[in-house]
């Protein structure tokens, strides 16, 4: 039975379709991510599910309620992570959780353990007394995350966990989320990064101008959409243009960008030598494992979207 179902989906704002006509179901316990670019409709998708915003048509369950109707019902068990953080910064750490709390009407005798095992969650123990401004940007997304676990939630929303945040930080609250996932915790994502997509994520849909591209797990979405391997090939800017011309033949598709061609290959070291056999040297070469980056570009394109 899904946690979540969504059919035909829609949300409309003027002449404005930011979500359009979509469908998806999340399993329990399932980390579910939502991929695509800005203004892809991934947030306001976000929005509906947390019942903050109403939709123009189409249906929407959470655990079997409607959020539209019953939102407070349907908040109650969330766990939601905006894409910025909201702490109280007026509030100490440990205060921001016990806070956060009351809100749900939880009360201290609770709170105060609950607090005390969510700081060693997030491994900000000994940052309990700290004031949060004083915290760095992992810290307080970690901070976030905690607070978003005060209610013992069922589901998270997780709106862009980990932007603006450095790779150790990154790893260490991805770690954070593998073990809510492995408790049980129905992850909802949205990310930018598409190696946290491949990291996190057991099933996804990839979104643009508000309709899915494409769904499933990373792997078979790499696999229906991409090749085993790309090969990179760098020839010099005023070079890549002709030079791919030379190499119609080689790979199972090929896309030649201002810096670099690609050629999409099963096996990308036969094809670099077959390029070198026809008397081209490009200045760099790199064959690598076809990755979910590729799926997104090839879905959605490469134009810069503000």
């Amino acid at each position: 039975m899904p946690v979540i179902t969504a059919r035909h989906l829609t949300k409309v704002y003027g002449d404005l379709a930011a979500v359009d006509d979509i469908s998806f179901d999340v399993a329990p316990g399932e980390s579910f991510g939502l991929l695509g670019p800005n203004g892809a409709g991934k947030s306001t998708t976000m929005r509906m599910i947390g019942g903050v915003s109403g939709r123009t048509s189409g249906e929407l369950d959470i655990m079997g309620l409607d959020p539209a109707k019953r939102g407070p019902e349907v908040r109650a068990f969330l766990g939601v992570v905006p894409q910025q953080d909201n702490l109280d910064e007026d509030l100490r750490v440990r205060e921001n959780l016990i806070a956060y709390g009351r809100y749900f009407g939880l009360p201290l005798k609770y709170l105060r353990p609950k607090a005390d095992e969510l700081l060693e969650f997030a491994q900000l123990t000994d940052r309990a007394k700290a004031r949060v401004d004083s915290l760095s940007g992992g810290m307080k997304r970690r901070l976030t995350i905690a607070r978003a676990l005060v209610n013992e939630p069922k589901m998270m929303l997780l709106d862009e966990p980990t932007t603006g945040l450095d790779p150790q930080a990154r790893h260490i609250l991805w770690d954070r989320l593998f073990r809510l996932k492995e408790s049980g915790v129905t992850l909802i994502v949205t990310t930018h990064y598409m190696d946290e997509a491949e990291q996190l994520c057991d099933r996804l849909v990839v979104v643009d101008h508000g309709r899915i591209m494409a769904e499933g797990s990373p792997r078979s979405l790499i696999r229906q959409y991409s090749t085993r391997e790309v090969l990179e090939l760098r020839f010099g800017s005023d070079r890549n243009m002709s030079v791919a011309a030379e190499m119609d033949d080689i790979g199972q598709r090929r896309e030649t960008l201002p810096d670099r061609v690609l050629i999409y290959t099963d096996d990308g070291e036969t094809d670099l030598e077959r390029v070198r056999a026809r008397g081209l040297r490009p200045v760099t070469s790199l064959v690598r494992r076809s990755s979910l980056e590729d799926v997104f570009l090839r879905l959605t394109g490469r134009s810069l979207i503000e």
